[in-house]
């Protein structure tokens, strides 16, 4: 047990940016809990925050022939994408200035906050899920497939993504939210019960565990 507890997967680099990722999580799970304005501050402080963490995380060496289980269903991240969609509204877009597309395009290449963040939500839930089974060979190989994804691919979402939460943060943006859309939307969600997206909308639901 001794030899297990030390192993690199307990290290408190790991430790920490697991807290971090459960946080991240956590937040986008229950955005709707927080008004627009409060939801980008707060992702604004995130995000630099797991990018540092991740950065810091060992190198490993896989264990396991088979790869970590995937938690998050292709409808669980369409329903969180939608949602971030709705809640971003028109600041979701911006422009990219680092994107290997942007060699390939005649014109801009737009980013899309939403996306991004659905993004980083996946590969982090679906690592939290595989740590949280404490099998030290499945913690290590979904550490290990984390780490890979962030310097391949969802690191860069985070630093692009962190530009355009930089601006709306302190740039003059008004990101208040209408009450008279707001109410609409609630009225939309009640005559939407037994919809696809409201069942959808249960089962997202359920994955969180509440």
């Amino acid at each position: 047990m001794e030899g297990e507890t030390s192993h690199i997967v307990y290290s408190v680099n790991v430790i920490e940016f697991v807290t971090v990722a459960n946080e991240y999580c956590a937040t986008l799970e229950t955005m709707d809990d927080l008004n627009r304005k409060d939801f980008v501050h707060k992702m604004q402080k995130i995000f630099p925050l797991l990018y540092l963490k991740a950065s810091l995380l060992p190198e490993v060496e896989e264990m396991l022939e088979d790869e970590p289980e995937k938690f998050v269903a292709e409808e669980d991240y369409n329903y969180l994408h939608r949602k971030l969609q709705v809640k971003l509204a028109e600041h979701d877009g911006y422009l990219e200035v680092f994107d290997p597309l942007i060699q390939y395009s005649e014109g801009p290449v737009e980013g899309s906050l939403a996306e991004n963040m659905a993004d980083i939500y996946q590969d982090l839930k679906d690592f939290i899920l595989s740590y949280r089974i404490g099998t030290v060979e499945v913690m290590n190989d979904a550490l290990l497939e984390c780490r890979n994804n962030f310097v391949e691919y969802w690191g860069q979402r985070l630093v692009n993504g962190l530009r355009a939460l930089h601006n709306l943060t302190f740039g003059d943006v008004d990101l208040s939210e209408d009450a008279k859309k707001k109410e609409a939307e609630k009225k939309d969600d009640e005559e939407q019960i037994d919809s696809p997206d409201w069942i959808l909308k249960q089962q997202f639901k359920n994955f969180r565990g509440e």
